[in-house]
């Protein structure tokens, strides 16, 4: 009986270790500017994507800027953009962010309009009255970037 309980236990701690490594968390650009997420962690960052921002390179690479209102972060990213994605959008990104405050993405997911995004995103996003409050992202300052 005791090697079984002990069993049993054995396989929750491993089950439990294994999904907490596995787990993403949402960050949005102002806790990655205040320095609120792990560097090198694999998460998930939510922003509109700054007007005038998306820059194409070699082959599939692409480099935009990811803005909370509040504050904004470059993004790298090599694959293919989804349908959906432009500027102005709301995106969610999966991948890590570097030692030069660039994130680098391995997953670029864009949704059919702004009232559909991560509730953290759309809670940053609005201002007491329920509107979004800021869509020119053209006065958006980085601290990061000493703009």
């Amino acid at each position: 009986m005791g090697v079984l309980v002990g069993g049993i236990a054995l396989a929750a701690v491993l089950g439990f270790t294994a999904f907490r490594k596995n787990m993403m968390y949402f960050y949005t650009p102002s806790d990655l500017v205040a320095q609120n997420a792990p560097k090198h962690a694999r998460l998930r960052l939510g922003g509109l994507v700054e007007q005038g921002s998306l820059q194409r390179g070699e082959g599939l690479l692409v480099s935009f800027t990811l803005a909370d209102c509040a504050q904004k972060v470059k993004v790298r990213y090599d694959g293919i953009l989804p349908d959906l994605f432009r500027e102005g959008q709301g995106i969610v990104a999966t991948g890590q962010l570097g030692d030069d405050g660039q994130f680098t993405a391995e997953e670029v997911l864009a949704k059919h309009d702004e009232n559909y995004m991560p509730p953290e995103l759309a809670k940053s996003l609005t201002t007491p009255d329920g509107k979004h409050s800021c869509a020119p992202f053209k006065s958006v300052q980085s601290a990061s970037s000493g703009e």
